[in-house]
């Protein structure tokens, strides 16, 4: 689907009401996944930057990222090298991704797993369960004008026992994460409108960072060189077509966990 410049966002969140639209209900979902909290393990693991590996075919700003990947290999790989957690994507128009993939990866691993998506609606949390995940992406951006639905799906996904990444990437959503209470936010460096992509994103907000909050940049990490630059501020990041593209998965991963030392 053709994407007209600045109307990414806008494009998605219609297309995304459709899908939801005719989404079943999934009301026999069972209950979360047994593994420990991401929260728990990145506040306590802090002396190097913890890594969210992510497991995508393609995205609208690449096109197509690696479609012949085997998407359970890889999340293994990434659980083998020493990922916090595998964030999976189930958008299938955008990004080639399917629920089905995050339900096999889920039932193959042990460690945490995102369900990476735009979430709007209740069925698409109850859906996140029955496929396994343990954490779901709210994207603070989505709900522009609308933080009492933000709120309303924040706290019904917290009452099913799931954990919430809530993701900002600029200060007006920073505040509204901090005001939700929420234990995880995302700072992502891609703009959802423009898709332009800058570190600076993440570098203008750690000042306002919480104590007891812990924080993952997401977004425009290939190497050690942005991990470098973000690591003394932030938990950990999320990193993906670095990861998809990469010949040796396992050693693309521990480049990036490097010490959390401020310089």
């Amino acid at each position: 689907m053709n994407i007209k410049p600045g109307k990414f966002l806008e494009t998605i969140m219609s297309e995304k009401a459709r899908e939801v639209a005719e989404m079943a209900e999934f009301s026999d979902f069972g209950n979360v996944r047994a593994t420990y909290k991401l929260y728990d393990f990145l506040y306590e693991n802090t002396a190097e930057l913890q890594i969210i590996a992510e497991c995508k075919k393609a995205s609208p700003s690449l096109g197509d990222i690696n479609t012949e990947v085997d998407l359970l290999a890889q999340a293994k790989s990434y659980e083998q090298a020493g990922a916090a957690m595998i964030s999976v994507l189930t958008d299938p128009v955008f990004f080639k991704g399917e629920i089905d993939y995050l339900r096999e990866i889920s039932a193959n691993v042990a460690i945490p797993t995102l369900n990476k998506d735009f979430i709007i609606d209740e069925k698409q949390i109850r859906r996140a369960v029955w496929a396994g995940a343990t954490v779901i992406l709210l994207i603070v951006a989505c709900f522009e004008g609308n933080e009492n639905r933000l709120k309303e799906l924040y706290e019904y996904a917290e009452n099913l026992g799931l954990e919430i990444l809530v993701e900002t990437h600029n200060q007006a959503e920073l505040d509204i994460a901090h005001g939700l209470g929420a234990k995880i936010i995302g700072v992502n460096n891609r703009n959802l409108k423009t898709f332009e992509v800058s570190l600076q994103n993440s570098l203008d907000l750690f000042h306002d960072f919480k104590p007891e909050t812990v924080y993952i940049s997401e977004s425009g990490v290939f190497g050690t060189q942005e991990a470098t630059v973000l690591a003394p501020d932030f938990n950990a990041i999320l990193v993906g077509t670095a990861l998809m593209q990469s010949g040796n998965v396992a050693k693309a991963l521990k480049n990036l966990k490097i010490a959390r030392k401020r310089q």
